[in-house]
């Protein structure tokens, strides 16, 4: 498969960081008895929202970082990196990127379920 920021061959059966915004879904609300019919929120909706917006912003920041590690291991293995050290700060600013999002997305998660089990 051809990257076609970069022009270059990513391996096969790596689907890189589009797996991750693949996998996310709109957690939808609880469904009562006899409201089958209404329509869930527009996710359209989802994303205005500032909750939606942060998520956004955290998925674009993991695939810019993943792109610039993308583009700096590229560089070092054609000899035109010539501060090898930038490999390593790009693969860092991409490993925190990543954590970041990892743990929002838990915290989002525990919050969920927690107002999901609060009685009423």
């Amino acid at each position: 498969m051809i990257d076609s920021t970069f022009g270059i061959a990513a391996p096969t059966g790596m689907s890189g960081i589009t797996g991750i915004t693949n996998t996310i879904q709109k957690i939808a609300p609880p469904v009562r008895p006899g409201q089958e019919e209404e329509k869930a929120t527009d996710l359209g909706e989802v994303k205005d929202s500032v909750f939606g917006s942060l998520f956004t912003g955290l998925i674009q920041n993991v695939k810019d970082t993943d792109a610039e590690f993308t583009q700096a291991q590229y560089l070092l293995a054609t000899g035109q990196l010539e501060n090898p050290a930038q490999l390593g700060i790009a693969a860092y600013k991409n490993e925190v990127a990543v954590d970041l999002l990892v743990q929002m997305r838990n915290k989002a998660l525990e919050a969920y379920n927690e107002l999901k089990n609060m009685s009423v």
